[in-house]
């Protein structure tokens, strides 16, 4: 495991953390039993195949 040489500053630290921002997913339209649904791209096989259920 990589050990840091030096501690790192608060100042640093929390600059590199406010950097990161969460993403909302891209929503796909997907037709599930006559009824269109939006979900997640990456989820759009699972919805296809039944392996999982659209929330109404």
């Amino acid at each position: 495991m990589a050990v840091p040489k030096r501690k790192t500053s608060r100042s640093n630290t929390r600059h590199r953390r406010a950097r990161w921002k969460a993403t909302a997913p891209q929503l796909v339209p997907v037709t599930v039993d006559g009824s269109v649904y939006q979900v997640p791209q990456r989820l759009v096989k699972a919805y296809e195949r039944g392996l999982l259920r659209p929330e109404s």
